[in-house]
């Protein structure tokens, strides 16, 4: 398979594009859409092939509810960790869509999987988790095409979502995340705009060692 410099263009607009969403609006996805997101997202590389992903879709009301009284004492400790200009930027930050969002999915990690017999992980048992965390990236790019919005709400305390979720003990928990079509669009990441924090140079992140 050959891609032309037209397609390579494209997916280096589709990754710009991609945005950590919290404003949604509560149109609910076409019927299959996050199933069809979950196949495509199985399409991901694993470590030995071990495909750890496991996809919990939160559609029961009290579980959401769980979800979000979690949410909320996490945040409320983390404002309170902020102090001055800082703390007053952070209070105005909307950092989750768990509200608005008509679909709510949790990734999990089975660190007990039999599956590629431990291949890769025997001095690195993180892969596991590694693997997982390709299956989200994998989602939010197939989400974008689709006019799909995803947000990642990391402020969560990840035992309280586990046991919410009544998922197995040796399931480590990845991250929530809400799906909807974006009330707006920009390329430009919302804590930017926000004045949070800026994008660096790639240069930045890169150590050359000769």
């Amino acid at each position: 398979m050959e891609f032309d410099d037209c397609f390579r263009a494209q997916l280096r607009e589709l990754l710009r594009w991609r945005r950590d969403v919290r404003r949604f609006r509560r149109d609910a996805l076409p019927l299959g859409t996050l199933e069809a997101l979950i196949e495509t997202a199985s399409l991901a590389p694993s470590v030995g092939l071990s495909q750890p992903w496991r996809f919990v879709v939160v559609d029961d009301d009290e579980a959401r509810a769980a979800i979000r009284r979690n949410f909320a004492a996490c945040n409320a400790d983390a404002l309170a960790a902020q102090s001055g200009e800082r703390a007053a930027l952070y209070a105005q930050l909307k950092l989750a869509g768990l509200e608005e969002a008509p679909c709510h999915l949790a990734v999990f990690a089975d660190r007990a999987t039999a599956q590629g017999h431990g291949l890769g992980r025997r001095t690195m048992p993180e892969m596991i988790d590694y693997s997982a965390v390709t299956a989200v990236h994998t989602i939010w790019l197939v989400a974008r095409t689709q006019g799909v919005g995803m947000g990642w709400i990391s402020i969560l305390d990840p035992a309280a979502v586990a046991a919410a979720l009544q998922v197995p003990a040796s399931w480590k928990f990845i991250g929530y995340f809400c799906l909807g079509y974006p009330q707006t669009e920009d390329a430009v990441p919302e804590l930017e705009r926000a004045g949070w924090e800026e994008r660096q140079r790639s240069s930045s992140a890169v150590i050359i060692r000769r």
